[in-house]
């Protein structure tokens, strides 16, 4: 182990054991505890930054929130003003993740001694770049670190959980350099890409046993269907989903391939982890790590129960690129407070994906919203292991994975189209189409609504 990997790990070591004193901590704790952590985070932003200095001037002293959203297109269009540490620059830290993937090389270890860097999916739109310190980097792997410890799941030095990651092993995105880095802490990771075939997976996940399987649910769920037909047997203590929507059929499939309800991670490249599954199948939100708050599309904020139209995050422990009511289209329900688990913090009752999954299709004097919901009621009951809806400029292209032979399509596309017809769309014609396998993301990701934008 290097003497970076030894440092690190202490500090992972010393942020799991402050952290669990904080998990029964009172409600008040918990918002005194929020309050001094982002007045401490402002304070070292204006001191340190001139995009925070000059965005907060004449609001000295104003309370979270009453100060200004900030978008990821601001943060990226002023990156070299927003960063706290003047020696870096955007150019660099793209040049930087350019070279990492050209040369597939190992993104667990820090650039220039000092940084870990990570670009998001641009899913959204715009790419954005994040850059995190010894410090911060310690705690990103602590917010993960965190997630199977409350799913029951204990991993010690001595005999430390064995972990396979069926994610992306292109060395730009968080989770590469997440299991990358497990990998070099002592914590025997196995690093898949989710792009690879069921089979090839399923074949090397046999001969590694993990103890813990992470991955995304489009790609744990063909995993699943390969343990219940017998082509694979491994026996985790534990599934957890990550990066998209856990759905009723993935989540279904999951828990009767081995035994137990998958444990469902929020998560973010620029947040890091924001809430997971406790033993009692509730989410709770990291509130001694992050604050979240709900908005409506005027930013004002939404009651417990009510799903917001964006998100508004402040990471707490964020310094080198300062979060603070970052703004992402995540579309979060939270709920209150109480779980059998005698956790404190805030549930998360649900996350509907992002306001550009919603699709604005043709209606009567001008267009009508449709929520993935939609498609989501009809195609989780269809006998298909997975889908995607595609818009064009013609009308939405269904695609279907895992069709049995015999399906009726054209009942699927009916309902469909009834469904959407009861939703008030007009002369939007539905087309159904069987697919080997639902097209992924370069980062191997399967998006289940593609809409007309970027």
């Amino acid at each position: 182990m290097s003497a970076v990997d030894a440092e690190l790990l202490t500090r992972l070591l010393a942020l799991r054991a402050a952290w669990r004193t904080h998990e029964h901590w009172s409600p008040a704790r918990i918002a005194s505890q929020q309050t001094e952590a982002f007045q401490r985070l402002r304070s070292y932003a204006v001191a340190r930054s001139p995009f925070y200095r000059e965005r907060y001037a004449g609001l000295e002293g104003a309370p979270l929130t009453a100060l200004p959203p900030v978008t990821k297109d601001e943060l990226m269009d002023h990156f070299d003003e927003a960063v706290t540490a003047p020696s870096l620059r955007l150019s660099d830290i793209e040049e930087h993740l350019h070279n990492l993937v050209e040369n597939d090389a190992d993104p667990s270890v820090p650039w220039r001694g000092r940084w870990w860097a990570a670009a998001s999916a641009g899913t959204t739109g715009r790419r954005g770049i994040f850059i995190w310190d010894h410090r911060e980097w310690a705690a990103v792997i602590a917010s993960y670190a965190r997630v199977p410890s409350w799913a029951g799941i204990f991993s010690r030095i001595k005999r430390p959980a064995r972990v396979a990651m069926v994610t992306t092993r292109r060395p730009s995105h968080q989770s590469a350099i997440i299991s990358a880095t497990f990998n070099s802490l002592l914590f025997p990771t196995l690093r898949l890409d989710a792009s690879d075939s069921p089979a090839d997976l399923a074949a090397r996940l046999g001969a590694f046993h993990p103890d813990l399987l992470v991955g995304f649910p489009s790609a744990l769920r063909p995993l699943a269907l390969e343990q219940l037909a017998g082509r694979l047997d491994i026996e985790p203590r534990a599934v957890v989903a990550t990066s998209e929507i856990l759905g009723v059929p993935e989540s279904r499939d999951l828990e009767a391939a081995w035994g137990s309800p998958p444990v469902d991670i929020y998560a973010t490249t620029e947040t890091a982890c924001i809430a997971s599954t406790c033993t009692a199948g509730r989410r709770h939100v990291y509130e001694d790590v992050v604050i979240v708050e709900p908005v409506d599309a005027d930013y004002r904020p939404v009651p417990p129960g009510i799903t917001g139209e964006r998100l508004l995050v402040t990471v707490l422990f964020s310094r080198t690129l300062p979060l603070i009511r970052y703004e992402m289209s995540d579309r979060v329900r939270l709920g209150e407070r109480g779980c059998p688990c005698g956790r404190s913090f805030r549930l998360l009752e649900g996350v509907e994906g992002r306001t550009e999954d919603i699709l604005r299709l043709p209606a009567a004097g001008g267009t009508v919203a449709v929520h993935p919901n939609v498609f989501h009621e009809i195609l989780e009951e269809a006998p298909v292991t997975g889908w995607q809806v595609v818009q064009r400029e013609d009308g939405l292209d269904v695609l279907v994975a895992g069709t049995p032979l015999g399906t009726d399509l054209q009942g699927l596309r009916d309902a469909i189209a009834q469904r959407l017809t009861e939703q008030g769309v007009v002369s939007t014609p539905v087309r159904v189409f069987p697919v080997h396998e639902v097209p992924r993301t370069p980062l191997g990701k399967a998006k289940l609504v593609r809409g007309l934008g970027p």
